[in-house]
């Protein structure tokens, strides 16, 4: 008999990395969104079936009701206010969906199914202001956000539904994590974007924030193989999910604009229109639990992933021209 799983936040980045992982171990994948015909058109390049449900994250019933009907053994809560330039946009919308919301799956599961597995994905956000580095699950938590806060009281509803209830509930503390599906309101996607656009001659400049920012940077197919295996394992706990490595938003634009044959600093302009407000300590993840519980290590390291966004991005502008 086949397993399912019920993925939120299916139209994501994170998502459809997932849905091809499990969907590739046997899976049968249902993914909930607030409108299903946009969510079909958004994950079209996908080569495998998945059922679309819609959902409304207000409606405690709504979901009690999903859970009921598709009875997942597994359920990864990947839907999200996003991250990036939007944490401080919307400050009670971002506390309904990345927060009640959680708790409100928790109860669906526990009212119907308390055997069924739940992955959160949390964010290095919530430690924020961090007096250590790196950080690991024992890092004290100090959200400077109110996406991180939001974050945070999921996390900490977790571990009360866990300890409570007795429900195989986990956090995946993702750190930053990639890929040639980013958004490109993120500022990794902006570089890889605008310099492939800039070595074909379609733009010229590249306005960012502070270079200097360091961020610890992985590939986002790493990131869901390891929640996957956060609910293969035999008890529920909370991990890290991080490479342990930092890079600038410069070295990133040296790499991606060398990786081209260009010179960033011919291109990249320094905007303080682009500066975050409240911007975070160097956060950098210790991923040690995670490596030895799970024996889960990041695949793609820094220089392949970039490579791999801007080789996506010129692939995907060279056949919008030629349309």
């Amino acid at each position: 008999m086949k397993k399912v799983a019920l993925i939120t936040g299916i139209t994501g980045q994170d998502g459809t990395y997932l849905a091809e992982l499990l969907s590739g171990k046997g899976y049968s994948v249902i993914g909930v969104t607030r409108d299903v015909k946009v969510a079909g058109s958004k994950l079209s390049f996908l080569k495998f079936e998945i059922t679309l449900v819609e959902w409304d994250f207000l409606s405690q019933e709504a979901i009690v009701d999903i859970v009921k009907q598709y009875r997942p053994s597994e359920v990864y809560n990947l839907a999200a206010f996003s991250s990036g330039s939007g944490m401080f946009d919307n400050p009670v919308e971002i506390a309904e969906i990345n927060g009640i919301a959680v708790t409100r799956l928790l109860e669906a599961i526990r009212t119907v199914d308390d055997k069924a597995r739940f992955c959160q994905a949390s964010s290095r956000e919530v430690f924020g202001e961090a007096r250590t580095s790196p950080q690991s699950e024992l890092t004290s938590a100090q959200p400077r956000s109110p996406y991180g806060a939001a974050k945070l009281y999921a996390d900490y509803m977790i571990r009360i539904y866990r300890e409570r209830y007795h429900l195989f509930a986990c956090s995946a503390i993702l750190f930053n994590h990639e890929s040639p599906r980013r958004g490109e309101c993120f500022v990794t996607k902006k570089i890889t974007h605008t310099a492939a656009k800039i070595k074909l001659g379609l733009s010229n400049e590249l306005l960012l924030g502070n270079l200097d920012t360091a961020r610890d940077w992985g590939f986002a197919g790493d990131a869901v193989s390891a929640m996957w295996l956060m609910l293969q394992h035999d008890k529920p706990d909370d991990y890290i999910v991080a490479t342990g490595k930092t890079h600038t938003v410069r070295q990133f634009c040296e790499y991606a604009f060398g990786y081209l044959g260009l010179n960033y600093q011919d291109y990249v302009r320094e905007d303080m229109s682009s500066y975050r407000p409240s911007e975070t300590a160097i956060l950098v993840g210790d991923a040690s639990k995670a490596k030895g519980r799970l024996n889960w290590s990041p695949k793609v390291n820094f220089n392949e992933l970039v490579q791999m966004m801007v080789d996506a991005d010129i692939q995907s502008l060279l056949e919008k021209n030629i349309r």
